[in-house]
């Protein structure tokens, strides 16, 4: 009997826990749970110029908000006062936060810009001051130059790079490619090109991109057969590489190799499938088998492609003209 009472006993008792413990979640969770009070309270703090006191407060609000447009004010309030308060890194919270739950809102996008821009340029100086005569420098500054168009002076920070370190790799290839990009190159400076890409081989034998460029280079000289070979190791390195597939399609198709030009033709159409190029060579391929309704097929799509993408180019012209008052 006494075993009954005592097991009874028992069980209230930890009956009696389980609810203690049950009323004690429920108000700890209830605490913590989010005040759209305190938010409110930091943008306010925030949009009168308190920053280094609105602050903190935001940004623990923008973890705990559901309200979406207090949430938007919040987030836009603390990237504004970590940017302006010497708190940059700050703005990285804020800003995982906004292009997570905001990714296609112009307002969020537009300050999203301003604020990696400005990170990117607090870190640039940095580097300039801590190391300057790195040579991370020379190719942040060949970057700007690029940016600017000025091929000739970011080859010149590329060639500093190269007398630095000449075995780096990557720094081979963006020289050919901002000598590439000069207008009207001279033979000279196209053998110069072509150089930087083989050694950017040596280098890195497993650039595909160094492969492609110069398979472009062999096909500009009619030299098929070297451009087939550097197409077809751009796209084995890189499966993905859309282009490499065009071009090894297209040396094929120049070469009458129809039959081995159609499976990289149809790789590229799978990555591309609205480029006009890609079945026009398809097209191309196939009529050269005897395919005739395989080629018109691909001559029709490429019809409506190129139709497609004037229609498009039309329309982002007229989005970007003046409107009328």
């Amino acid at each position: 009997m006494m075993r009954v009472v005592s097991i009874a006993i028992l069980s209230i008792f930890l009956l009696l826990l389980l609810l203690t413990g049950s009323a004690s979640a429920q108000v700890a969770k209830k605490s913590s749970a989010p005040s759209p009070d305190v938010a409110q309270r930091a943008t306010n703090l925030a949009e009168s110029g308190h920053c280094a006191e609105a602050l903190p407060l935001l940004k623990k609000s923008i973890h705990q908000v559901t309200d979406r447009d207090l949430k938007k004010r919040v987030g836009l309030d603390g990237l504004h006062c970590a940017m302006t308060g010497n708190a940059p890194l700050d703005s990285l919270e804020f800003l995982q936060v906004l292009d997570r739950d905001f990714p296609n809102d112009p307002e969020i996008l537009y300050a999203s810009t301003h604020a990696y821009s400005d990170l990117s340029v607090r870190v640039s100086e940095d580097l300039m001051r801590e190391a300057p005569f790195s040579y991370q420098v020379h190719l942040l500054k060949a970057e700007a130059l690029e940016g600017q168009g000025k091929w000739d002076q970011a080859a010149a920070e590329y060639r500093k790079i190269l007398e630095i370190n000449p075995l780096l790799p990557g720094i081979h290839a963006r020289l050919g490619r901002a000598l590439l990009s000069m207008p009207n190159p001279t033979p000279e400076v196209i053998a110069e090109v072509k150089r930087n890409f083989e050694q950017e081989l040596e280098i890195d034998p497993r650039n595909a991109s160094a492969e492609y460029v110069l398979g472009e280079l062999a096909k500009d000289e009619n030299d098929l057969p070297t451009a087939i070979r550097h197409y077809s190791q751009a796209t084995k390195l890189d499966v993905d590489f859309a282009d490499a597939y065009l071009g090894l399609g297209s040396a094929l198709v120049a070469s009458k190799r129809f039959g081995d030009a159609i499976p990289p033709l149809e790789t590229y159409e799978k990555l591309a499938p609205d480029s006009p190029t890609g079945h026009f060579q398809l097209a191309q391929a196939y009529a050269g088998l005897g395919r005739k309704d395989d080629a018109n097929r691909e001559a029709a799509l490429q019809r409506q492609s190129a139709e497609s993408l004037e229609q498009a180019k039309r329309k982002a012209q007229l989005s970007m003209q003046p409107s009328q008052p």
